[in-house]
């Protein structure tokens, strides 16, 4: 038999490593001196050692190691783990392959102007939100103010119920000239009373969203927009529902315009 030291000499495994296996039971000595607590270990434990540094060296977790080297274990139960780990393995190269991509579109653009994009872009998950909002159809875009004006009172009147900043949700699904279907909202905390047109709702939250900010005067925002949906493009998503803008930094905060800050959110999907 082998000291701890001596076996982790021979197996070229930390002593550390080999007090850890004993703790989880993933391998435990021949023998452990009662009076000195000493573990010891026997030559024949060395293929199973290698096994489980073979496993490890594979991606497997400790915990499915413990299950591979059962001897209870059925070979049909050892390939369903096999199969498990590569399917995760696989979604693991594919992920570093979609990082290395928008590396190289950076590389790209670095090199045809010189500097990084204005917009980058962040998939996440949005969370719903209870909402005062009024919905309306106005001429054109910029008619949007027409609907805000009316959520100024609540804004000042409810300020301690305000959970957050303006909302704006675009319900058209493609770009309007004229007769434009928006919402703006306001998220609360709790619920007050309130006058028609202003409606309280739940605002669904978006399970995939790609997302970016733009900075500086609501006029040049479409220009995020036309980088968002290049970047769509370019990574296999298609929209999925109305697009929403988050006010960060209004003319309600900054009178400069060149100091807006505004959160575009827009739902996707993979193609």
């Amino acid at each position: 038999m082998f000291k701890i030291g001596d076996f982790s000499r021979l197996s070229f495994v930390t002593v550390k490593t080999l007090r850890y296996y004993d703790e989880i039971g993933l391998l435990k000595p021949v023998r452990v001196d009662r009076f000195t607590g000493y573990r010891y270990y026997s030559a024949d434990q060395l293929p199973r050692l290698n096994y489980i540094i073979a496993l490890k060296n594979l991606g497997l977790s400790l915990d499915e190691i413990k299950l591979l080297v059962r001897d209870s274990l059925t070979p049909a139960q050892m390939r369903d783990i096999f199969i498990l780990k590569k399917a995760e393995l696989q979604q693991h190269v594919a992920d570093i392959q979609k990082r290395l991509e928008q590396v190289e579109r950076v590389l790209r653009q670095l090199e045809q102007e010189g500097k990084m994009s204005d917009y980058q872009f962040v998939i996440k998950k949005v969370e719903p939100v209870k909402i005062v909002s009024v919905r309306g159809t106005v001429p054109t875009y910029h008619d949007i103010v027409q609907l805000v004006e009316h959520l100024y009172p609540v804004y000042q009147t409810h300020a301690a119920k305000i959970a957050g900043p303006f909302i704006a949700i675009y319900h058209d699904m493609e770009y309007r000239e004229k007769d434009v279907d928006i919402e703006s909202a306001i998220p609360i905390n709790g619920e007050f009373e309130i006058k028609k047109p202003l409606v309280i709702r739940d605002l669904p939250g978006i399970e995939t969203a790609v997302t970016t900010i733009h900075k500086g005067l609501y006029e040049t925002i479409g220009n995020a927009y036309r980088a968002l949906m290049e970047w769509c493009e370019d990574n296999g998503y298609e929209l999925d529902g109305p697009d929403r803008e988050v006010y960060l930094t209004g003319p309600e905060s900054v009178s400069d315009p060149a100091q807006y800050v505004t959160e575009l959110q827009q739902p996707v999907k993979k193609c």
